[in-house]
């Protein structure tokens, strides 16, 4: 019978399928293995990759610490420059306002004692222009007391200054009165007046000597000519149409000397006081008695008597230009700076 022939063939089914199964098993064993082996590789690869990586950012990590703490320590060193730079500005900022007060008070004192200069020389030149009436030296006062300002260029000092300039115009248009210098010529003349000659000494030395004659011989002759020299002192002819210089004795020489002196002492004392009466009445006396007791002949007089017309001249009793309105400008200008200060 071939049907228990036939049994055997289904037993050889189930080891062909463990067959498979094993090698399907050991194909997945194989292919999970090779994955496993690459994922182990990758993953050891990206492990190597990631600590490399690591070491790169740790490196990175210190670099930049390093870098940190060496911009903390630059941003401290350039705050502490920062803080020196402020406080050597917040020094130089006072010291800046201290230098600026300083200079405004050194402007102010500067301005106080250059005010107070020209205030001294206004009333100087005031005081002399008011005793003397020395013009001259007053419009030098007021010339040099514009200058002074004019190099400060101050605008607060223009009214000042206008009043300086008005005063000086004054001054340039008065006529030229120059009480020292008139003073001066009459010290001259007092200095001078003893060495005058008076007139009858001139006569005396004008008069032309006798020229010496012959002796004559014999006695009768001897005794003629002697009587005739007596005959001719006691009889003495002169002129009558010109007046004869009076004879003085030394001592009214020495008084008429010191009368003179004290016209041209007197003269002077007319010119402090500006009385031109007085100073034309003794200049015109003095020059009246150096043409009648004096040798007007001699150098000295003829001088002297030019020196006293050209002083009689002199317009000495015209009242000099005040310059109160420039003192009156410089003391306002203080007084409203002390107000202003105070």
């Amino acid at each position: 019978m071939e049907t228990p022939a036939e049994q055997p063939a289904p037993r050889k089914a189930p080891n062909a399928w463990r067959i498979a199964g094993a090698v399907l098993v050991a194909a997945v064993l194989a292919a999970s293995t090779a994955a496993w082996l690459d994922a182990r590789g990758r993953i050891g690869a990206t492990q190597e990759e990631l600590a490399r990586r690591l070491r790169d950012i740790e490196t990175d990590a210190r670099e930049a610490r390093a870098g940190a703490r060496l911009a903390q320590e630059g941003m401290r060193e350039a705050q502490a420059r920062l803080a020196a730079l402020e406080g050597k500005l917040a020094d130089a900022q006072s010291q800046q306002a201290a230098l600026e007060s300083l200079y405004q008070e050194l402007s102010r004192n500067r301005d106080e004692w250059q005010l107070a200069e020209i205030e001294q020389v206004l009333a100087i030149a005031a005081q002399q222009l008011q005793l003397s009436g020395n013009v001259r030296a007053a419009l030098l006062a007021l010339q040099l007391a514009e200058n002074r300002l004019s190099r400060a260029d101050r605008p607060q000092f223009v009214p000042v200054r206008r009043a300086l300039a008005r005063d000086i115009e004054r001054l340039k248009s008065a006529p030229a009165v120059d009480g020292a210098q008139l003073s001066r010529r009459l010290d001259e003349l007092l200095a001078g007046l003893d060495a005058l000659p008076l007139a009858f000494e001139g006569r005396l030395q004008a008069a032309p000597a006798e020229a010496p004659r012959d002796e004559p011989q014999g006695i009768a002759a001897r005794f003629g000519a002697s009587l005739w020299q007596e005959l001719k002192q006691l009889v003495i002819v002169r002129r009558v149409d010109e007046p004869e210089p009076p004879l003085l004795a030394p001592s009214q020489a020495y008084f008429l000397r010191e009368n003179l002196r004290l016209r041209l002492l007197n003269a002077r004392l007319a010119l402090l006081a500006r009385n031109a009466p007085a100073w034309q009445e003794d200049l015109r006396s003095s020059q009246a008695w150096l043409r009648r007791y004096f040798n007007t002949r001699a150098p000295g007089t003829q001088a002297a008597l030019a020196q006293l017309k050209q002083l009689q001249a002199a317009p000495v009793g015209q009242e000099p230009p005040s310059i109160a309105e420039s003192l009156e400008a410089v003391r306002a200008f203080k007084s409203r700076r002390e107000r202003a200060s105070g």
